[in-house]
């Protein structure tokens, strides 16, 4: 007797499962490197920034340090990228109507891809709004348009669609998810030079590019990837060899979403004290530099070590701490526990938790939580003067 079964979509299962445990496990290195990456530029940058503008430089000497600057702003945009993908970045997610964004973003898409490409917009009629950060919107439209203009280096058609979409139904190559409730799709399609599958399923990995040597980082679709898996959504693409390329976005409609409060312009404020600043950072280097930015302001800095370490000098100081300033990931005790600890002896003292990696509950809440503070790494002198100053001038006004 002979038994036959269909295992077709087993094995796409199975396939699905590997693809997303093999992103998973990227996405988790390229977050922890972004982390200590982070750290890395903040030292560079603040350093740099001591330098820039020293009455003993000569005009070239100046200039040097102007390169410096902008070679790590440059590296600080890979690392964005890179928690972007890993899905470890700081959104800020407000209600978007993609039909509004497409027609925002369109006329700078026609000067990024040039004049033979032409672009059509398909707008899905009474669209659904999506719960997503606006500015990664735009960067997930750039970095597709981008890419569908290198397919198309003769020119051809770049095709953007929106459309809603019932749920439960997911598009063809996907992730393997799909949606209980109704969901709203984005697709951009080119005409160019098209994929084999072993591309196509490779496509969203970091530093994975078709392109020539120095020619492309390999990292823009892999932002797209993980700004699209962090709102919520997922992306598929279909592609073949001289067939053009189409990538298919779903985020889940927002319709019964309350919109996120609006984010708050930072009002201008001095950037100096004589407080007392309790400064918590395990990387030495990045330390002894907010140590530096602080005191030449003239705050009273205790640094630790670590969060222990800054328990033992908050029970012995004699000294009433004014502002905690604390990374948020540190071996053994982390920064929110530390906080806790330390709250435990001293209600309501203010706290500003900064880090190069953002995948962590007290940072997502710091979003919708006016009373938690937070800086990402890498910060400049500026800016964390001013945060710092902010703080402070808040807690004199509620006479804590």
């Amino acid at each position: 007797m002979w038994s036959f079964r269909d295992v077709t979509e087993r094995r796409e299962l199975e396939h699905q499962l590997r693809q997303a445990q093999k992103m998973e496990s990227i996405g988790r290195l390229a977050g922890g490197v972004a982390h200590d990456f982070n750290n890395i530029l903040t030292v560079v940058t603040g350093r740099v920034e001591f330098l820039i503008g020293a009455s003993n430089l000569n005009g070239e000497q100046e200039g040097d340090l102007q390169e410096i600057k902008i070679a790590a702003d440059r590296a600080s945009d890979l690392t964005r990228q890179l928690l972007a993908f890993s899905r470890k970045q700081l959104l800020q997610p407000r209600l978007v109507d993609l039909n509004r964004k497409v027609d925002l973003v369109e006329p700078m898409l026609r000067r990024l891809i040039g004049e033979d490409i032409q672009i059509v917009v398909v707008r899905g009629k009474n669209l659904g709004r999506v719960m997503a950060d606006p500015g990664q919107v735009n960067q997930v439209l750039m970095n597709l348009a981008l890419n569908a203009r290198d397919a198309m280096p003769s020119g051809g058609l770049l095709t953007i669609r929106t459309a809603n979409e019932p749920g439960g139904v997911t598009g063809n190559g996907g992730d393997g998810r799909s949606f209980g409730d109704d969901s709203v799709v984005l697709e951009v399609t080119d005409s160019g030079c098209g994929m084999d599958e072993t591309t196509a399923s490779r496509i969203f990995e970091p530093f994975f590019t078709t392109k020539g040597e120095g020619q492309g980082t390999g990292l823009g679709l892999a932002t797209v990837y993980g700004i699209v898996q962090q709102s919520g959504g997922s992306i598929s693409v279909r592609s073949a060899p001289e067939m053009g390329t189409t990538f298919r976005i779903q985020f889940p409609s927002a319709a019964a979403v309350d919109p996120a409060q609006p984010a708050r312009e930072e009002p201008e404020t001095r950037d100096a004290g004589s407080e007392t600043i309790l400064l918590v950072e395990d990387d030495n280097a990045v330390r002894d530099l907010a140590q530096r930015i602080l005191e030449m302001r003239g705050y009273k800095v205790l640094p630790a070590r670590n969060g222990a370490d800054a328990l033992r000098i908050a029970s012995v100081s004699n000294t009433r701490i004014d502002l905690v300033v604390t990374d948020v990931v540190m071996p053994g005790m982390n920064g929110r526990e530390f906080v806790e600890k330390l709250r435990g002896r001293a209600p309501g003292i203010p706290v500003l938790y900064m880090s190069g990696y953002t995948d962590d509950d007290i940072i997502r809440r710091g979003l919708l939580d006016s009373s938690v503070a937070f800086l990402q790494k890498p910060f400049t002198p500026k800016t964390l003067a001013r945060q710092v100053r902010s703080i402070l001038d808040a807690r004199l006004v509620v006479g804590l």
